[in-house]
Parts: C-alpha cells; sequence; structure tokens
C-alpha cells in the first residue's frame, strides 16, 4: 500500500417523511443515549472502515472519484505544537485500503479542489497550515497562513471559484465577542494564501427561526457545508448554530442564523451535509469509537436537499428541520459523531 510522508516543504425544509421517519427515535434520544448504535427505519447502518493502531481517530472526510479520503487525528495537539502528524486514508467505495499521506499537524478539514487537489487543514486551535496534495503525482506543497483571530482554521468549501474558510478558535475581547473574521476567502499567491473576511463574527444576521436582525456572535467557527440554494452553511459549534451566508462579498450578500436544538435544548452539531440527487449513501466518523458508518436509504433513496447533522456531545445523526432548526434523531448509541458526507457512487 502506498504511503507518502508530507512533511512541510516550505515551497430550507426537508422532507416530511424524513422527519416522520426521524421523529420514531425522539423520545428516545432526550431520555438518553442508546446502548448501541442503532437507526430508524428505513435507514440501515454498516461499518464502512476503522481506526488500526497506525492511526485513529477519524474526523473528516471527502470524496475523490471513487474513492473516498478520510482524515486520522492521531491524538496530534490541536496546535501542533507536540510535533506528531495526521493520517489521511484513501479508501475504496467499498471501504478497501488504498494508499495512505502523512501529514504534520492536527487535520481537521479536508476537501478536493479543482479536481485532483486535496485540501487538508491541520492545527484549528493555532499554528494553522495547508497541505495541498496532488492526488496523481502524491507531490505536496505547504502553505502557512495568517492568522490575525490568533487561532487557526477548520474547514474549506469550494463555491463557485472561489475557496473559503472557517477561522477557528478565536480570541474574544473583554466583553467575550469575537471581532475578527468568521469566514475568509481564501486565494493562492505564489507561496502565501491571501485572506479576505467575508462576515466577522459579530456580523448582523437574521435570524431565520424569528426574522429578527441580531447580532452573530460566533465564538466557535468549525465546519462548512453548502445548502442546495448555494449557500454557504457555517458551523459556529460551541454556539449551536448555523450561519447561512448567501453571495458572499457581493453587494447584495445576506446573512442568516440558524439556533440548532435536540428536544428543546440547544445542541452542538459537528457537520451537516445535504442530500443529493440521485443514488447515494452517506458516511460519518465518530472519533472516539474509532469507526466511519455508512448509511443507507431505501429503494428510493434519501430525500434530495433533506440536511442531516452529526452531533459531537449527544452522539446522534439527525435530520435538520431548516425553519426552526430542530434536530429530529434518526441514529443514535454512538459517542461523538464529526464529519459527514454523501457519497455519489459512479459507475464509471
Amino acid at each position: 500500500m502506498p504511503r507518502f510522508d508530507l512533511s512541510p516543504s516550505g515551497n430550507k425544509t426537508p422532507a416530511l417523511g424524513a422527519l416522520l421517519a426521524a421523529s420514531a427515535l425522539c423520545a428516545a434520544l432526550c431520555a438518553g443515549p442508546a446502548a448501541a448504535q442503532s437507526v430508524v427505519p428505513p435507514y440501515k447502518l454498516s461499518t464502512f472502515a476503522q481506526g488500526t493502531s497506525a492511526y485513529s481517530q477519524p474526523d473528516s472526510i471527502v470524496q475523490w472519484r471513487n474513492s473516498v479520503l478520510i482524515g486520522y487525528q492521531n491524538h496530534v495537539a490541536k496546535d501542533g505544537t507536540d510535533g506528531k502528524s495526521s493520517t489521511i486514508v484513501q479508501y475504496a467505495s467499498d471501504g478497501a485500503v488504498q494508499r495512505t499521506f502523512s501529514v504534520l499537524g492536527h487535520n481537521d478539514g479536508l476537501r478536493v479542489v479543482g479536481g485532483d487537489q486535496l485540501w487538508t487543514i491541520q492545527n484549528e486551535d493555532a499554528n494553522p497550515s495547508v497541505v495541498i496534495i496532488d492526488l496523481i503525482s502524491g507531490t505536496a506543497k505547504t502553505y502557512f497562513p495568517p492568522a490575525p483571530h490568533g487561532g487557526g482554521y477548520d474547514d474549506l468549501r469550494v463555491v463557485g471559484d472561489d475557496i473559503y474558510m472557517t477561522a477557528s478558535n478565536p480570541n474574544l475581547d473583554v466583553n467575550g465577542v469575537n471581532v475578527f473574521p468568521a469566514l475568509v476567502r481564501v486565494t493562492v499567491s505564489g507561496n502565501s494564501l491571501d485572506l479576505e473576511p467575508v462576515i466577522y463574527g459579530n456580523s448582523q444576521a437574521v435570524n431565520i427561526a424569528t426574522g429578527n436582525t441580531v447580532t452573530l456572535n460566533l465564538t466557535d467557527p468549525d465546519s462548512l457545508s453548502v445548502d442546495p440554494r448555494g449557500n454557504i452553511v457555517v458551523n459556529s459549534q460551541a454556539d449551536a448554530a448555523l450561519v447561512f451566508v448567501r453571495h458572499p462579498l457581493a453587494e447584495n450578500q445576506a446573512v442568516g442564523v440558524l439556533g440548532i436544538t435536540s428536544g428543546g435544548a440547544a445542541t452542538t452539531v459537528d457537520d451537516t451535509a445535504f442530500a443529493p440527487r440521485g443514488r447515494s449513501f452517506a458516511l460519518f466518523s465518530d472519533v472516539t469509537a474509532n469507526k466511519v458508518y455508512r448509511l443507507d436509504s431505501s429503494t428510493f433513496g434519501f430525500e434530495p436537499g433533506t440536511a442531516y447533522s452529526t452531533s459531537d456531545t449527544a452522539g446522534i445523526v439527525a435530520v435538520l428541520n431548516l425553519d426552526s432548526g430542530a434536530l429530529a434523531p434518526i441514529g443514535t448509541g454512538f459517542v461523538s459523531t464529526r464529519g459527514m458526507i454523501f457519497v455519489t457512487p459512479s459507475d464509471d
């Protein structure tokens, strides 16, 4: 199995059917976590991959062609100060290991850019790095983006021709407010990454559930998604909120915020994925259980556009109501569910 050492080189609303199926577990969830992993019909659960003695703590997941790449954090310090490395494992669609990459630092974000470039983000708490791996040749280049907010970067997404990253673990002012950029647009410029603020931690937003204008305080910008309308979705994890950004950096940019709850209580989510059209299955990681699970739906598949979220604290997978922010669990008994994607197999 090929292995590459990549140390720094310097150079809105879900389908009713899905919600009804999900509601069958809601009462059980509110009473406490299940003793074992379980999902409600029509969903089916299986193990896709798990850690080994060589790599552990799976988190981020991304699809590349007919393969899946998973980032294993290997108990590396979140600021990279222990000098240890994470492992990126490439799997076939059936879970067979194809190759591995080693990246210095604590990996937390993965995204394929431009077809064959894998962007990996390390050290979300401080001392951030971005390693760009050419998945054809296996070569890599490391960048060290500036972090004026005092922390690191957690996740990235591509929208059109633009790349966006979340600015994680920000310093807060004396009032406990994040006044720094929470979402930035990234441009590669020679050996550097140029950053342009999109929204700040204290930007104005519309509360999606109430329609009122509010001032944000995004203390924990984390994962990123893109919804079916093309809005960037910023997960401010510890704040139990999703922030939707429409037309980023345009004159008509609009920002909305949605509080996340389960059983009426604010609940953190780690990742949110939207079911695509066509044939697909979902993958999600449990960093503590050291496993990546596969989630399948019935013969007719997942309802396109439905939002599914994982929760690092509740240990669930749930359907997310994009009007109210309420989570309706479809899977319980996990420990700390993290990265989630929908895989769309190719017939090639």
